[in-house]
């Protein structure tokens, strides 16, 4: 899988560069007596770990599925990706509880010309490989890589300022490093807190990409009979892996047989385009023979939409020999009380139509921007 080749291969990259850079800053931070460069060497050697656990999670991810997990183990990878966080996390609380120690104990540094073109050296390499790593991450939607490339770019900054403390110390004789090094702590710890954050709501699961949801409506809607697409919801179950379902408007008067081929036709379509499976096709039938269906869907829509909060109306059908109208109302999450909002709007339309029952169920727009 080329996905998975450009993963394991920018990991690679990251451990050879990473190893090499803490030898030589381990050296020199011994040699200089600089807790600062030496906990840099710490943090190279995090980010080789988490290099590791990048292609250890990128190959367990790429398994194919089987009978207990019916749906794969891309979600291997974000988890990958929480134990990066959590590493970054402990290399950030580790330098900073050095970096208190050296300021209640200080030490005098000992610079040379070659350790600090070493250390810049090691910023250049630094920002690199982190532009590079987390571009990457970005084309494949390796949440790990994104993480690992985000640390490097922050330990780039690390050197960077060691550098400074050094010209500082150097110029005027001020000892910065170790207040130094624990102002960059803080930022690496709450770079570690974001990263676990993000790694945490993917987990969790979070809603449908809006562009995507709205190219993949736009993919059903392209067939004729189709009148509408809603409650589009997409399970995600690792990187670029979903599986999803959908509701679609269609005449009542379509024979089973077209029914049947259109949502294959859909399924197939949709997975070409997105490599998505529609596990799921949900059918709303739209009126044909009762003249006065359009005119009362159009009332009852422009009512519900002066309501606050209420995004859309759909799946509406009107049962004339029943006297039952149906339909699904979205509310939007930004409602304090979404129910409050749905038993306003089924009173007001029970007002209207009181020799109707009404039928409305509170639905949600899972792809709601």
């Amino acid at each position: 899988m080329e996905r998975e080749k450009k993963i394991i291969r920018t990991s690679v990259i990251g451990i050879l560069a990473n190893v090499l850079l803490a030898a030589f800053k381990a050296v020199m931070g011994i040699m200089s007596n600089s807790i600062a460069i030496t906990l840099d060497a710490v943090n190279n050697i995090s980010d080789a770990a988490s290099s590791v656990i990048t292609i250890i999670g990128t190959k367990l991810a790429g398994r194919a599925p089987d009978k207990k997990h019916p749906f794969g183990y891309g979600r291997i990878e974000y988890l990958s990706a929480m134990i990066i966080s959590v590493i970054v996390l402990y290399a950030g609380i580790s330098s900073l509880t050095e970096s208190v120690k050296k300021i209640i104990h200080p030490e005098t540094p000992d610079y040379s010309s070659v350790i600090l073109i070493i250390v810049a050296v090691a910023v250049i390499v630094k920002i690199v490989l982190g532009r590079h790593v987390k571009s990457v991450g970005v084309k494949t939607n390796s949440e790990s890589l994104i993480n690992s490339g985000e640390d490097a770019t922050l330990d780039s900054i690390i050197s960077a300022s060691t550098l400074a403390a050094a010209a500082i110390y150097l110029i005027w004789g001020i000892r910065l490093e170790a207040w130094l090094g624990a102002i960059i702590s803080v930022v690496i710890i709450k770079s570690s807190i974001d990263m676990l954050r993000s790694t945490l709501s993917q987990i969790l699961g979070e809603r449908a990409d809006a562009e995507l949801a709205r190219e993949i409506k736009e993919t059903v809607l392209s067939f004729p009979e189709v009148k509408g697409a809603y409650d589009l919801i997409l399970h995600n179950y690792g990187p670029d892996r979903f599986v999803g379902s959908v509701h679609i408007e269609v005449p009542d008067d379509m024979s089973i047989n077209r029914l049947d081929e259109l949502t294959r036709e859909i399924t197939v379509a949709v997975y070409q385009k997105f490599d998505i499976i529609m596990a799921a096709i949900g059918i709303y039938s739209v009126n044909t023979k009762d003249v006065d269906f359009m005119k009362i869907r159009d009332q009852i829509r422009e009512a519900a939409k002066s309501v606050e909060h209420v995004r859309e109306i759909h799946g509406f059908y009107l049962y004339e020999d029943k006297k039952q109208i149906r339909f699904d109302l979205v509310i939007s999450f930004d409602a304090k009380d979404r129910y409050q909002v749905y038993q306003g709007v089924v009173d007001k339309v029970k007002e209207m139509y009181p020799d109707y029952e009404i039928v409305a169920s509170m639905d949600t727009d899972f792809s709601e921007e």
